[in-house]
């Protein structure tokens, strides 16, 4: 087997539980057409194995999980029987998957094969993923969608051969704005059991086969009593100290434990720009299956093998890094997607606190991206995800009590009591309270409205609280309104001011060297980053006036392989297209659609608008 080249393209069979098939029509379809498929679609092209020629035949459960382990053929014996129900996760094991049973004595000795005899296996695969969907009490710790784990692995060489994974019912939404967040989180999940968990890093091996954790006489390492799990050694797991971790009042210590196998090394410090970082930081926080077997959310925010999906999740070449620091795979390259969260930000970013980030960062001028300071209070003042995919906030809020000190992140803010920053942290426990920009959902009274992702056309607002002209769907890109500037909507009796500002979804297009962006049909061409365009158009019986700022060309347009030309002075003669608002004598009556937005006012008031005679 370790001679064996790890060049067969990874073949996923799927087995679903009774409770799949118990899904109402719409959910059963959305997860067996759609969902489960694009995942092992995705799994199967981004990871070759050792080739395998056996069906896959799962070892059955023991009486009390009393197992004995021959040293002449690796081959698992039970202790006086085998159980008639093996489970993997929460599916039972169909009988014809199932080997043989095989049993000694109380000693270990007279070890020999008895009934019931062993199935047929799995054919042609190298992976048995079994599905089912119930809601167990799992699904309402946290906001958990699915969770999964291997349940078994291969004799020879320790690579997981069978894996579960439990959707839970209630989470699984069909909206389409729900769809990349479900997918991802079924990648997620069918990962975990691949190998990304923390009960499988003492069974990593070398790119020759070899164990990068010793092992014991009965060829499996020793077992971490407090973790219920086997314990790797410090070629694949270290901790690390950080003895200077600034957070609010002074330094303190902070401990770490980095993934350090040779793959992850050399990607996180090309990531990150840091030849000193020991490897990739491992989550430090949350519930059972949270901390060790996900990416620090702090350093890694939407990487999706962090522990909790905020936003434009992707799976970088750090994560498939890891994959082939298994031993098990190797993985296509060209399947990673680029992670900008921390992109060549250096070893400041990467090995010191947000706090300290933040902290030199102000104290230069800089902004402070890619975390903010900004407190999320009404009236809402948003901005862009460094993507450019989202309207977004920060999420800083005052959290109902005074956060650990070593999560304590300001000195200072304005508007803020000295004696109350101590509750003030980003809303992302995992992120160790850091704040960063993310996008959100629209609510009113605590109903979700729409989402705030600039390519779902079910974002766009309704026409009446459409006050800076987004539009959003497929061609759409988060553009900001400059600093302080409310739009205003006029017509010739009302004057309303809209007290939310400061950025919106706009379709663009790409051409000629130049970014365009489009208002409302009308199309206004960006000349350099930074340009203010002033807006001054109608739409729904009222001239919306506002302005938008162009983003870089290069950072929308480079994508769509159009070579942008170098920025440039506005032409003189050019005139963007303005609309003028004309009104007759004092006599003039109101429009149809004055009167109904006279009387939709207070509910316009109550969405954030001023409204003035």
């Amino acid at each position: 087997m370790k001679k064996r080249a790890i060049n067969q393209k990874l073949r996923i069979k799927l087995f679903y539980d009774d409770s799949v098939y118990r899904l109402d029509s719409e959910k059963f379809d959305l997860i067996n057409n759609t969902i489960l498929p694009d995942a092992v679609e995705f799994w199967e092209a981004a990871l070759r194995v050792r080739k395998t020629a056996n069906n896959i035949r799962l070892s059955r459960k023991c009486e009390d999980n009393q197992v004995f382990y021959k040293t002449n053929d690796s081959l698992p014996y039970c202790k006086n029987r085998c159980e008639e129900i093996t489970m993997c996760g929460e599916v039972r094991v169909p009988q014809e998957h199932l080997d043989s049973c095989r049993v000694c004595d109380g000693l270990g000795r007279n070890c020999h094969q008895v009934e019931p005899p062993g199935g047929k296996g799995i054919e042609g695969a190298d992976f048995v993923f079994y599905v089912s969907a119930m809601e167990t009490e799992r699904c309402h710790k946290g906001m958990t969608v699915a969770y999964a784990a291997h349940c078994q692995q291969e004799a020879a060489l320790d690579r997981p051969i069978a894996g579960h994974a439990n959707l839970c019912p209630s989470s699984i939404s069909t909206q389409a704005q729900a769809l990349s967040t479900l997918s991802s989180t079924v990648k997620h999940e069918i990962l975990h059991a691949l190998g990304f968990s923390v009960s499988l890093f003492a069974f990593f091996r070398d790119k020759d086969g070899n164990p990068r954790t010793p092992r014991t006489d009965n060829g499996k390492p020793l077992l971490n009593e407090e973790l219920h799990t086997r314990q790797w050694s410090e070629a694949v797991v270290q901790r690390a100290v950080r003895k200077q971790w600034l957070v609010a009042g002074g330094y303190i210590e902070k401990e770490i434990n980095m993934m350090v196998t040779p793959r992850v090394v050399e990607e996180v410090r090309a990531h990150f720009n840091c030849p000193l970082l020991e490897g990739a930081e491992l989550e430090d926080q949350g519930q059972e299956g949270t901390a060790l077997t996900h990416w620090e959310k702090r350093i890694f925010e939407n990487e999706a093998m962090t522990g909790t999906h905020t936003q434009n999740p992707v799976y970088s070449r750090i994560t498939l890094a890891l994959m082939e620091d298994t031993g098990w795979y190797y993985p296509n390259y060209e399947m990673a997607q680029e992670l900008s969260w921390g992109k060549g930000l250096g070893c400041d970013f990467a090995m010191k606190s947000c706090k300290e980030w933040m902290d030199v960062k102000l104290n230069e001028g800089e902004r402070l991206y890619p975390y903010c300071d900004k407190v999320k209070r009404d009236p809402l003042q948003t901005e862009c995800s460094a993507d450019r995919t989202s309207v977004a906030l920060c999420n800083l809020i005052e959290h109902p009590t005074p956060l650990p000190l070593q999560f304590q992140n300001f000195d200072y803010l304005p508007n803020v009591a000295q004696n109350a920053l101590s509750k003030y942290g980003g809303s992302v426990v995992l992120a160790d309270y850091c704040p960063y920009v993310q996008e959100f959902t629209w609510k009113s009274q605590n109903k979700y409205v729409r989402g705030s992702h600039c390519l779902y056309e079910e974002n766009n607002p309704v026409p009446d609280l459409n006050f800076a002209l987004e539009l959003y769907g497929e061609n759409s890109v988060c553009v900001e309104h400059p600093p302080g500037r409310q739009w205003v909507e006029r017509n010739c009796l009302l004057k309303r001011h809209w007290e939310h500002w400061g950025s919106g979804c706009y379709q663009y297009l790409c051409y000629d060297g130049h970014l365009h962006l489009m208002v409302e049909n009308h199309t206004f061409t960006c000349f350099h980053p930074g340009q203010v365009i002033e807006i001054s158009l109608f739409a729904n019986d009222w001239l919306h006036q506002g302005a938008i700022v162009c983003p870089w060309c290069q950072d929308i347009c480079s994508n769509e392989g159009m070579v942008c030309k170098r920025p440039m002075a506005v032409p003189r003669t050019l005139e963007y297209h303005k609309d003028v608002l004309v009104c007759g004598g004092s006599s003039s009556s109101p429009s149809l659609g004055l009167l109904i937005s006279c009387l939709a006012l207070t509910f316009l008031v109550s969405m954030g608008a001023r409204t003035e005679r």
